[in-house]
């Protein structure tokens, strides 16, 4: 009978794969394979100077080995309490190809600055990359936690999938496999960031285990196409793809997830077997959200939004998820949740915890205070005012009431700098969380396509442009280096204006406000022709005090600053030529639409 990976291959005969070098190469820095054995990393052990001693002994198994149902084995490490020996404990498992027990080419001190503002003595070094730390959960806390190198990673056989049927089967081989140890209680949890949360809910829409009680999906995307790959429809986020391509290493190859948007540059079969259908979830959630992600905020809110089951906690945060994940108040927080459903504690966390724990930004420099996790019932808030702006071009403002001559603004689209901006002030206080919508009519004379990106970004009284740090540094915020990781500038939304045409109104959401296009089909723009583009932001929050203001950015490319900054661009991301043209008030009502609270 073939594998999974045959039938995949099978069904896309053009699927392709990468090659990938030996754990040995020292950018992994991988430890060493030792299958099999156990040691006891005992209280006040350190790993490396200035790290987190271990409060309590820990027990250490290293690449113990798990069968798959295709007879490919994995590895795994294990870190339990050394009671596990006689007290059953339940498992934490953190899922990528990250590397295990502090292995693998990610570190914190090289993916932001001031190493993402984790203390080195805050972590033991032996906690996988976006994973929480055995020295903090495997003591009093009373979990085990299985570190898993996944499919294709460092001495595990086979083939690195991104996501998928094949990734989700490998999942529950693995739950199967933890269950059957003899330290284990029976009950499972998944937990992590990133590629450790999107394979959380990939499995739970996919296929289900008894003995999987919960997840915490820590930010996630579940559209690979429309919130990694092919952002609004053009090709994005090619330099950090290949960074972490070239981040894996092991016996195979990896599925080349980038690569093939340049021969499926639309929303087909192969992009529908990667889209994962959170509406299938039926097991409690603890998901979180924020605004700094690139790629994680759409998915996080979508899946609280659209999951199915009743158990599904928010908490949106104003930090970087890496930050975030090690706060000491984040531990004994998901200590409450897990302990209620791996372990039946009933202390109160489903009475107790807001459905949702919204943050708001107030940005540094600005008066505003941020607003930190409030508590509230859905997203988008039931009580969010929509209210429309709209553009005009003789003056650069956002206004009231629709101008009634018309204007144009425009700027080269294929451009590092070039763009069109429109200001708005408040005279008063206000707050702004939810989608926010803009209309947009263009032209180009120069090609019969646009790839178009707006920025929502906030201004300070005297009209500056205002920055958030994601965690405290010790610098002042114009010392701190320009990258994502660390400054959160605001909410972007994109679109290739020839995918217009494929608007899938069924699938709009909130009267209208959450735009969605199937990315199916595409329609030239015919040069010269002025055509209305509808584009929806990401999730925003901001607080405003009287005087302060937002500027409406629009402009060929994404205007984040880059994730990392060796991948700072020097070449637009986009397919643009020529000037783009913007034409506002008469008869184009090129508006922005916000969502206040």
């Amino acid at each position: 009978m073939p594998s999974t990976e045959e039938n995949l291959k099978s069904r896309f005969p053009d699927l392709k794969f990468v090659k990938l070098p030996p754990a040995e190469e020292p950018f992994f820095n991988y430890p060493g394979f030792a299958p099999g054995t156990s040691t006891i990393l005992p209280e006040g052990h350190v790993k490396s100077p200035g790290r987190r001693p271990f409060p309590k002994d820990v027990i250490f198994e290293r690449d113990q080995a798990i069968l798959l149902r295709d007879g490919v084995t994995i590895y795994t490490d294990i870190f339990r309490p050394i009671s596990s020996d006689t007290v059953k404990v339940p498992a934490l498992i953190p899922w990528s190809p990250y590397g295990k027990s502090g292995s693998g080419p990610l570190q914190y001190k090289d993916a932001g600055p001031y190493n993402c503002g984790i203390n080195l003595d805050h972590t033991s070094g032996y906690e996988k990359f976006e994973a929480p730390d055995p020295a903090e959960w495997c003591g009093d806390r009373g979990y085990a936690i299985v570190s898993v190198d996944i499919r294709g990673t460092a001495k595990s056989e086979g083939n690195i999938h991104w996501w998928g049927t094949q990734e989700a089967e490998d999942i529950y081989d693995a739950i199967s496999w933890v269950v059957a140890q003899p330290w284990s209680s029976g009950a499972v949890s998944m937990i992590g960031n990133s590629w450790l949360a999107v394979s959380q809910i990939n499995f739970a829409s996919k296929l289900r285990h008894p003995a999987l009680k919960a997840l915490a999906p820590m930010e996630a995307q579940n559209d690979p196409y429309r919130h990694l790959i092919a952002r609004g429809g053009h090709p994005s986020h090619k330099s950090f793809m290949k960074v972490i391509l070239d981040s894996f290493a092991g016996p195979g190859s990896v599925e080349d997830l980038a690569g093939m948007v340049k021969d499926h540059p639309l929303f087909d079969d192969y992009w529908e077997s990667k889209y994962i259908q959170v509406e299938n979830i039926d097991i409690p959630l603890y998901l979180v959200g924020s605004y700094s992600s690139l790629f994680h905020g759409q998915g996080s809110f979508h899946t609280f939004r659209a999951a199915r089951t009743e158990h599904k906690w928010l908490r949106v945060h104003p930090y970087q998820e890496w930050y975030d994940l090690y706060r000491p108040e984040i531990s004994n927080d998901l200590q409450r949740f897990f302990d209620h459903f791996l372990k039946n504690i009933q202390n109160g966390w489903v009475r107790d915890t807001p459905p949702v724990r919204l943050s708001l930004l107030g940005f540094d420099g600005s008066p505003a205070k941020t607003v930190i996790e409030r508590a509230e019932y859905e997203y988008p808030l039931a009580r969010q005012r929509l209210v429309k702006y709209y553009l005009d071009a003789s003056n650069n403002q956002l206004v009231n009431e629709k101008p009634s001559l018309e204007a144009q603004a425009s700027h080269e689209g294929h451009s590092l700098t070039a763009h069109s901006a429109f200001a708005l002030r408040f005279d008063s206080h206000v707050e702004i969380a939810g989608y926010s919508k803009v209309i947009l009519w263009m032209s180009c004379n120069q090609k019969d396509d646009l790839d178009v990106a707006v920025q929502i970004r906030k201004l300070d009284i005297s009209g500056q442009l205002l920055e958030h740090l994601n965690y405290p540094c010790p610098v002042p915020s114009a010392e701190v280096p320009n990258t994502n990781v660390v400054k959160t500038l605001g909410p972007e939304g994109f679109l290739r204006a020839s995918h217009a045409i494929s608007r899938d109104e069924e699938r709009c959401q909130n009267s209208g406000q959450e735009v969605f296009y199937a990315h199916d089909r595409r329609e030239p723009i015919e040069p010269g022709a002025i055509v209305p583009l509808e584009i929806t932001l990401w999730p925003m929050g901001m607080v405003f005090e009287k005087g302060e203001g937002l500027m409406l950015k629009i402009s060929g490319h994404g205007s984040s600053y880059p994730e990392f900054e060796a991948i700072t661009p020097n070449e637009p991301d986009d397919e643009n030529e020529g000037i783009h043209i913007i034409y506002t008030g008469g008869a184009h009502h090129s508006c922005l639409i916000l969502p206040f609270i």
